[in-house]
């Protein structure tokens, strides 16, 4: 019992520091679990990768709890507004998602996509900062219209593909978009949250359709590392809006294509 809570801690601080970090927290996963086994069935396993996303995404609404659930007066308009760009964003990646999902996790969910991915993302955000000098916008998040809104949601779509990172396309969206590097974060934080509820929220209602019910032991795993992603994640929002305010996207550039060359690596001498 106690490899597997010391387990679930492990997983679900990972979870919790490579969620937001534009570094795939898919890649970082195959990693780990390549030397750190957790000893639940597929279908268990399947929901604590669920439980850990969702623990992750719970620190968001804490943290940002007065600016999107304001309760009256000019702020709650401005959070009205705000919900609908968030929504707006949300579309691409979910209607993509409803109809590819089982395609994606059969022929994509390969450690060779994802170092592709880490990789050629790796690339553009080393660019990525050149460019935003070249066109210094800098926009805040109020100021982002809705059609810009759909922009980055057609960025998060890009996310399906593992090894993108979801935080990290929609970030490098936001910025090619106009939005300052601060900016974009935020609106990554915030469209995480539909986002990765529904998607949470589609492969529970998969299992429960299929009949599987959870163990009391499998209650704890999963009850475990969503708490540990959670508290870690409200920790790591902080630090990377203040990390990506002084040096943009361009440590995570170098530290993906590292990642990417090591999991070609890992998997060749597996």
């Amino acid at each position: 019992m106690f490899y597997v809570l010391l387990s679930a801690v492990i997983f679900g601080l990972l979870e919790g520091v490579t969620e937001w970090l534009p570094i795939s927290s898919t890649g970082h996963l195959i990693l780990l679990e390549g030397v750190l086994k957790l000893p639940l069935s597929p279908a268990a396993l399947e929901l604590f990768e669920v439980a850990i996303q969702l623990g992750a995404i719970l620190a968001v609404a804490v943290l940002y709890r007065r600016r999107l659930f304001p309760p009256k007066g000019a702020e709650r308009r401005a959070a009205l507004a705000l919900w609908g760009k968030v929504i707006v964003a949300t579309l691409p990646a979910a209607v993509i998602g409803f109809w590819l999902d089982e395609v994606i996790d059969t022929y994509l969910h390969t450690p060779a996509v994802i170092a592709a991915a880490l990789i050629f993302y790796g690339i553009l955000f080393l660019f990525s900062g050149s460019w935003q000098r070249r066109h210094p916008v800098g926009r805040s998040v109020g100021e982002l219209s809705f059609w810009g809104a759909l922009g980055i949601g057609c960025f998060q779509a890009l996310s399906l593909v593992p090894g993108t990172s979801r935080s990290g396309a929609t970030m490098l969206g936001g910025m090619l978009l106009g939005l300052s590097t601060t900016a974009a974060a935020e609106f990554s934080f915030f469209l995480g949250l539909p986002t990765m509820m529904g998607a949470g929220a589609l492969k529970i209602c998969k299992l429960i359709a299929a009949g599987y019910c959870l163990t009391a032991t499998e209650w704890l795993v999963l009850t475990v590392g969503a708490a540990v992603a959670f508290f870690t994640s409200l920790a790591v929002i902080r630090y990377l809006l203040e990390l990506v305010r002084r040096h943009s996207l361009l440590p995570f550039g170098v530290y993906r294509i590292l990642l990417g060359i090591a999991i070609t690596v890992f998997c060749f001498l597996k």
